[in-house]
């Protein structure tokens, strides 16, 4: 009874694995049951440690290489600067978080976090005291062992200095010499020549000399003292915690909802009082529209909302949502038009040069079109009864819907349809005519051909082109967001290239493991919806 809980215990875990395409892992769970160890290690072996070894020799080149490549934006950043670019982004994220909770705090909460923050800003003070010492020792022992590294090859330089500049001296009055000979009839062309050739050779070579001691000298300018890089980074490190506490204070006290509307609530009581004591007509209406106006003002901001910056979070789910619109749709539009010019030739006909002509335009020229096209449909978009409601929605308002997450998600659109369209008429026109033939016999409508036969005929390669049409999706919706300016990934790649520091080519590298592995669960999810009404449950992995 155990052995047989156990076999369906292992088969579930295999449909699931080969349902979710993740058939790398087949073989250790067969393992694990006890299934041809030998085999089982092997297939292990083959297909998973060797990708994996394969994966940390690239990792090893590019670590190795990296730091010998310079672009304008300096160094090429190792897979650790990556790792630390993704730990400071989520730290960043987090700190948002967190600002956005000390927005909303009230009552005693707010005030023992107030009393936490003044004790963490004590404590970093303090520590960043001791850092910023323990820098300045460092700093000045790497000064003197940098004077004392470089004051024998200074030393040297100038005196190569002296002997070039003596060099150049004799070889200046020779070739005056030579020239003073032919003067007086006595010199030749030739050796005049040769001296002006020697006086060259001569700047040459001490330009080279010099060269190497310079190079030389930059070199050991260029080397990185280890103690004093740390020093550095703990200091800045700390500084820049001390400084995120001393915002975390500022909204505790200043900047808290709770503490705005309590001091407008102060104020409306002060006008109160003062129209309750008005003499005249004029006071008694300046103070009635002062309350009037506090009202208004604690009515919004107890419903005021923290305004929190983009974090690779927020752009994360900014571009899913954008994308997950285009791509519903290109599929609202690609499958009844597919199944459609599977069914009838004639519109087969009707639709190939549409596909012909605008499935190769670029998703730049979309982009361009839609900006104009919805901007003439959203002219004050901020009022605009359409984009007020999504401000209403609590799981969509932060996000920013515009016209420009609409527009983008039109280019997604626009340019996802044309793989499941092309698929859907595929799947439907290839569907077995003895299928076809049973549904008249048992004179079944149209409708119950569609949904009995047809769809589920079809669904395989509905499901390959809604597939690639994700694909194709995702991957020109970054492009289109870092040319519209949306929020999304795309912006913030855009960003951090007009950025153009060093860390900035870090969070590119980062983002792009980032929409790598978006992508890749993306595919998954389809190859796993794909599976599942396949009728064999086939579906490449790939």
């Amino acid at each position: 009874m155990a052995e047989k809980s156990s076999d369906e215990l292992k088969y579930r875990i295999l449909r699931l694995i080969d349902v979710t395409g993740f058939t790398v892992f087949d073989p250790i769970i067969r393992l694990a049951f006890g299934e041809e160890p030998k085999k089982q290690v092997k297939s292990i072996g083959k297909f998973l440690l060797t990708p994996l070894a394969f994966i940390g020799f690239c990792l090893w080149v590019w670590w190795s290489v990296a730091p010998n490549h310079k672009t304008k934006s300096g160094e090429v950043p190792t897979p650790d600067k990556i790792l630390n670019a993704a730990s400071i982004n989520h730290q960043f994220g987090h700190r948002e978080d967190t600002k956005e909770a000390d927005f909303l705090l009230v009552g005693e909460s707010r005030e023992e976090a107030i009393a936490e923050v003044e004790a963490e800003i004590t404590s970093s003070a303090e520590v960043l005291a001791v850092l910023q010492e323990k820098l300045s020792k460092h700093d000045a022992d790497y000064a003197e062992q940098l004077a004392s590294r470089l004051a024998p090859l200074q030393v040297e330089l100038a005196d190569l200095r002296e002997a070039n500049k003596a060099i150049q001296v004799s070889n200046k009055e020779a070739v005056g010499a030579e020239a003073a000979k032919i003067e007086a009839g006595t010199g030749s062309a030739t050796a005049l020549i040769e001296a002006i050739r020697q006086e060259a050779i001569d700047k040459d070579a001490a330009r080279v000399s010099e060269g190497v001691l310079k190079a030389a000298i930059e070199k050991i300018r260029a080397e990185k003292y280890q103690p004093l890089e740390q020093a550095r980074l703990d200091v800045n490190a700390v500084a820049d915690e001390l400084q995120f506490l001393k915002k975390r204070l500022d909204i505790l006290m200043k900047s808290n909802r709770s503490v705005k509307v309590a001091e407008t609530k102060d104020k409306l009581a002060g006008y109160e009082e003062k129209l309750a004591q008005a003499t005249t007509a004029k006071v008694a209406l300046s103070e009635a529209k002062k309350m009037v106006r506090s009202e208004a003002s604690i009515e919004r901001l107890e419903g005021q909302k923290f305004a929190k910056a983009m974090t690779v979070y927020l752009q994360v789910k900014r571009s899913l949502f954008t994308v997950f619109i285009g791509f519903v749709t290109a599929a609202c539009i690609a499958i009844p038009l597919g199944i459609l010019c599977g069914l009838s030739r004639i519109a087969m006909a009707c639709m190939t040069p549409i596909i012909s002509i605008f499935k190769p335009v670029s998703p730049v020229v979309w982009l361009l079109i839609f900006q104009i096209v919805v901007g003439a449909f959203f002219p004050d978009p901020e009022s605009h009864p359409f984009f007020l409601f999504f401000q209403k929605v609590p799981w969509i308002s932060g996000l920013g819907v515009n016209p420009a997450l609409i527009f983008s998600a039109c280019t997604v659109a626009m340019c996802a349809v044309w793989p499941a369209l092309v698929n859907t008429a595929l799947g439907v026109s290839s569907i077995d005519r003895d299928h076809i033939n049973v549904a008249r016999v048992l004179r079944l409508n149209f409708w119950e051909r569609l949904t009995k036969i047809i769809i589920p005929s079809a669904m395989p390669l509905v499901f390959a082109g809604l597939r690639i049409s994700l694909g194709v999706g995702w991957m020109v919706l970054i492009a289109a967001e870092a040319l519209s300016s949306s929020d999304g990934l795309g912006k913030f790649v855009w960003d951090e290239y007009q950025n153009g520091s060093s860390f900035s080519f870090a969070n590119i590298i980062y983002a792009c493991f980032v929409v790598g592995i978006i992508g890749f669960f993306l595919d998954r999810m389809m190859i796993v919806l794909q599976r599942l009404v396949s009728f064999d449950g086939s579906g490449t992995s790939l």
